[in-house]
């Protein structure tokens, strides 16, 4: 079951890089959050996309800090960490590394072949409503130029 658009964001707790709680729910009424659901750290695709944010982080969080990026893998906190140090991400990498993949499949977005996530993408606004999602299958990398469009929607 996928999450539709106009639907509430089903709200989680994960660690991130640093082993600090973040839940979702933190950020209603303070932030938009683009939540970013990728595969395996340190793999090629996903690591081509989480550098095209980091190199884009600024535009996507705006000026004013009005959006959150938040990226989600089924990998442990502890590779998460050592991924995000070796590419230089500031924003949270969370893991949803146990259960394994809870949070992914209230997104209806875990592989359960794979047991990892599609790359699934859902911009939540600050309401915690989800507004825009794209659903890609492992192989399939998404275009940053949408998260852009779709933020652009928000404001």
């Amino acid at each position: 079951m996928t999450i539709e658009i106009g639907s509430p964001a089903p709200d989680f707790t994960l660690k991130n890089q640093h082993g600090e709680d973040i839940s979702l729910s933190s950020f209603r009424g303070e932030s938009a959050v683009v939540l970013v659901f990728f595969p395996f750290a340190f793999s090629g695709i996903c690591t081509g996309e989480l550098c095209e944010i980091r190199d884009n982080l600024a535009d996507l969080e705006g000026d004013a800090g009005g959006t959150t990026v938040l990226a989600v893998s089924c990998d442990h906190f502890f590779s998460n960490r050592a991924f995000a140090e070796r590419d230089g991400y500031t924003f949270s990498i969370l893991s949803d590394f146990w259960p394994h993949g809870d949070v992914s499949r209230a997104y209806g977005t875990f592989n359960e072949g794979a047991g990892a996530p599609d790359r699934g993408t859902y911009v939540i606004d600050r309401e915690g409503v989800v507004r825009w999602k794209i659903e890609n299958g492992i192989p399939d990398a998404r275009s940053l130029q949408e998260y852009r469009a779709a933020l652009a929607d928000l404001a």
